[in-house]
């Protein structure tokens, strides 16, 4: 316990003397994204920890739940909705059925080529009427104001419902390919997952009626005030002078202190349920399974049922934690989703930290997201001074002063190479 206490106030400590060494704006802005990533590697862990699922498709479920806060948050466009939203989703109904009636033909039908040209036929005419009703209601949808909106907005909801609504969507889609994937041995369900979610970020980027595609959705409504209303409040420019701080910043800080609160609420609660959930029957029968498939089987555990069950908890918490993401940004940018940073970073994170371990999920999201966001300005300025009695114009020295920006990836993989040789469990392992 003293080790981890001290291993959490080491990383307490770099958020604090970014502070002072430089701004408290930017310490609260690594702060804020530091508790999001914990509510992400949290998500990973239950699914790699608990059950040893290898999923590699979580940028798609973060991009689920920024997609979430349009559908929710952003106000409906009555034009976009008049000119063909009922008729689009009346065809994504049709293609639903579709599916479903091929499925039930399928199942229902003895085998053979009558069954097959059954199934064939319903796929064509499926398709043929799906066309014909959704291209011209999306073109409809998409051809109104497209400068400024092109799409059919959302709800009009407050932005808080989006975080549970970017878990559910998130979780739904978990359920449909877990219903598939997850019969596939690890190497390949770790493939499957990871084309799911590149077909997710195409979808988001190419649907321009569903959330403007690259046009991205800006001024996504918030939780918290906006900073140029604190700053024409008396009493809020009357407190901030008594602290010494001028208006403007003082009211940034108060923003990022707001997030934070919500953020860390969404944190703990997480926390909390996670490590009941650990400490239950349901956690040991879990990791019974992950230790050993045929032994769980034997003794009457269904192995697959649990795995979705686990797949799809580990992936709604990660939509949720894409719709903090979203909510603290303020616009949905698809473009933005990278498998390095919404996968490769977040795994770093859990190994580092320990899988199986919550506490250890949580100490590497901030640890490992303090590195990526602080490492190039400091290797920056490590590098300016290894260089400094190079001649002006050396070509060592301005390759040198330009592989900076690559310092994060190094500093990644140094890193997890000495995490996986000196504890390789990770820094809080698993009791």
């Amino acid at each position: 316990m003293n080790r981890n206490a001290l291993l959490f106030g080491g990383v307490a400590l770099l958020y604090i003397l970014t502070g002072f060494m430089q701004s408290w704006n930017t310490a609260l802005a690594i702060f804020n994204m530091g508790l999001i990533s914990a509510v992400m590697a949290l998500g990973v862990n239950i699914q790699w920890g608990y059950a040893g699922l290898f999923n590699v498709g979580i940028m798609g479920f973060v991009a689920l739940g920024g997609l979430a806060t349009v559908l929710v948050a952003m106000p409906p466009i009555p034009e976009a909705w008049a000119a063909g939203g009922l008729r689009i989703y009346a065809a994504l109904l049709l293609g639903a059925g579709t599916i479903g009636a091929a499925i039930v033909t399928y199942r229902r039908m003895s085998a053979g080529k009558i069954r097959a040209l059954a199934v064939l036929a319903i796929f064509v005419v499926g398709y043929i009427l799906y066309r014909g009703m959704f291209d011209p209601a999306r073109d409809a949808i998409e051809a109104v104001n497209p400068a400024l909106t092109g799409y059919l907005g959302g709800a009009g909801l407050p932005i808080l419902l989006a975080w549970p609504a970017g878990g559910l969507l998130a979780a739904g889609a978990a359920w449909l390919i877990g219903k598939t994937a997850l019969g596939l041995r690890s190497d390949y369900l770790a493939i499957a997952t990871l084309g799911i979610a590149e077909i997710i970020i195409a979808v988001m980027k190419n649907e321009d009626w569903l959330g403007r595609g690259v046009k991205n959705v800006v001024g996504l409504p918030r939780p918290v005030p906006y900073e140029v209303d604190l700053q024409e409040s008396a009493s809020f420019v009357e407190n901030a002078a008594w602290l010494g701080l001028d208006p403007a910043t003082a009211s940034t800080i108060w923003v990022k202190l707001l997030y934070g609160c919500l953020f860390a609420i969404v944190l703990l609660l997480l926390i909390w349920l996670t490590q009941m959930a650990l400490n239950s029957p349901w956690g040991r029968m879990m990791r019974a399974i992950r230790d050993n498939e045929t032994a769980a089987e034997a003794m009457g555990k269904d192995v697959t049922r649990r795995h979705l069950q686990i797949f799809i908890i580990g992936s709604a918490i990660c939509g949720m934690a894409g719709a903090m993401i979203t909510t603290l940004d303020g616009q949905l940018t698809p473009g933005t989703y990278q498998p390095l940073r919404f996968t490769f970073l977040i795994w770093v994170m859990v190994i580092v930290g320990g899988s199986g371990n919550n506490w250890g999920s949580v100490l590497g999201g901030f640890l490992i997201w303090w590195l990526w966001i602080q490492v190039e300005p400091i290797g920056g300025a490590i590098m300016n001074v290894i260089t400094l009695p190079l001649p002006d114009g050396s070509g060592l020295k301005n390759h040198l002063l330009d592989s900076v920006q690559h310092i994060r990836l190094l500093t990644m993989g140094v890193v997890l190479l000495l995490v996986l040789r000196f504890s390789p469990r990770g820094l809080i392992p698993e009791k």
